[in-house]
């Protein structure tokens, strides 16, 4: 289980390709092995950058891009990595390829452009022969008719990059070109330009694998070969295989969850025997959560799908809660609940190290639209709880617009008063606690110096959290 929500349209937005747009790439009847899975990556990096398709929908296993599901598991796995390392250092790649160009490519070769940034993506960031790379690039431009023409220069350019890829990525490094003007610029804005550029640097790391376990945190973190961290969370840097062959998954006794999603609901209290509502509550992490700190919980969600999903994820883990398909805007509860925990639809720029598309499929028109909608929602939330009841109001997002500053909003509410989150509440996270007692996670904290300064192990995702109380 992967704690994390989409805001509203990050699903699978993508359509099969018609007959007139699949035609312009020529598959050749005996495709060389990989060649299939370069094409693919191009195609998906294109739908990502043009038309601002998530990734997510893109790759997912069942409603995915077609192109994706035709190819096999290994090079399905080989196409996200790619697109990782693409949408991770686009702007270093961009760098490194423009550099080497006689002349800029033309305004209208954009098919060319995703081509060769899945190749330098090869070539500087994985673990892959650079001549396979190369090789299997010029085999894809001259696959494509808008490319062919292109196919020495690809050639020439890449062989130049992969024998100097060590001066070239030296040159290159400039973390807050890796996503668009805006995005550095607001990032900037929020922290500094220190922080900014340490939050920048660590999207180019891919994270490390976070469990919230039900038993000892300590033996946990022996038995999955990682460590403990002070939350009570196991962090692992990377396993082999699939998560499900790993101990204790069968048995459901843990789950996947980055340490930041794992503080809003530790934020509630102790809420053992408590009607507590989980509001916007798939996949269903923090449902889990709740359950296992024993609250009676009716988990909502828009989606009936999704609930789905996090009723199959709870049943693997033994819980049983309530679920409620529904608009959260249009639920009358026929009680009162004794708390609520509303983790918000958001941007997900706080997500960037696990989802390199963010930065390239939101917009600052996004943000805020969807602060004034977690506005509303916090609004009614306070309207779920019986007097003296705790709100506890969360998102993944960096951006103030839709954390601090919806929540100081929510202070104007006559129904909620401030109940300041305290360094109790976030045994050795304490840092992350703000002069207002709002909880602000990003990338750059959990630094690379806690771990042997390896920037694999450190970080935590970018999460915001404020607690409010229901007044008598």
């Amino acid at each position: 289980m992967n704690d994390k929500k989409p805001a509203p349209g990050r699903g699978n937005n993508n359509r099969p390709a018609n007959k007139k747009t699949s035609s312009k790439v020529a598959q050749p009847a005996a495709m060389r092995p990989g060649l299939a899975a370069r094409l693919c990556a191009a195609r998906l990096l294109g739908a990502v950058i043009e038309k601002k398709t998530s990734l997510d929908g893109l790759t997912d296993s069942s409603h995915g891009h077609p192109q994706y599901l035709a190819l096999e598991m290994r090079d399905r796995a080989l196409v996200r990595a790619i697109l990782g390392a693409a949408l991770r250092n686009r702007g270093t790649i961009e760098r490194a390829i423009n550099k080497r160009l006689e002349r800029p490519l033309p305004d209208n070769a954009v098919a060319l452009k995703h081509l060769l940034h899945v190749a330098v993506a090869q070539i500087f960031y994985l673990n892959l022969p650079d001549h396979s790379a190369v090789d299997l690039a010029v085999e894809a431009a001259n696959a494509d008719p808008r490319n062919r023409k292109f196919a020495g220069l690809t050639n020439a350019l890449l062989r130049r990059l992969s024998r100097n890829k060590e001066r070239a990525l030296a040159h290159t490094l400039q973390p807050e070109t890796n996503v668009p003007e805006w995005f550095a610029k607001s990032i900037e804005q929020a922290y500094g330009a220190e922080k900014a550029r340490q939050i920048l640097t660590m999207h180019g790391f891919e994270p490390p694998i976070d469990f919230t376990v039900k038993g000892n945190p300590q033996e946990w973190a022996e038995r999955l070969g990682g460590m403990a961290l002070p939350n009570g969370s196991v962090r692992v840097k990377t396993i082999e295989g699939s998560l499900t062959d790993l101990p204790g998954f069968a048995e459901g006794e843990w789950w996947v969850q980055d340490v930041a999603a794992s503080l809003p609901a530790r934020l509630m209290g102790n809420i053992k025997g408590k009607r507590v509502a989980d509001l916007c509550a798939a996949p269903g992490g923090k449902t889990a959560q709740l359950a296992l700190q024993g609250a009676d919980v009716t988990a909502l969600d828009l989606s009936e799908n999704r609930l789905k999903r996090l009723n199959a994820n709870l049943e693997r883990l033994g819980f049983n809660v309530k679920t409620v398909a529904t608009n959260l805007l249009d639920f009358r509860p026929d009680e009162l609940f004794d708390a609520v925990l509303l983790d918000a639809p958001c941007s997900s720029t706080g997500t960037v190290r696990r989802h390199p598309d963010v930065p390239w499929t939101k917009s600052p028109q996004d943000i805020e639209k969807l602060a004034a909608l977690q506005a509303k929602l916090l609004d009614h939330a306070a309207t779920l709880v019986k007097p003296g009841g705790i709100i506890v109001f969360s998102n993944c997002s960096l951006h103030p617009a839709e954390g601090e500053e919806v929540a100081r909003k929510a202070l104007q509410n006559p129904l909620l008063e401030a109940c300041p989150i305290t360094q109790a509440d976030c045994p050795g996270l304490d840092d992350l606690i703000t002069e207002e007692g709002f909880l602000r996670s990003t990338p750059a904290d959990y630094p690379a110096e806690k771990f042997g300064h390896d920037p694999e192990l450190a970080g935590m995702d970018g999460f915001f959290a404020a607690r409010f109380k229901r007044k008598a």
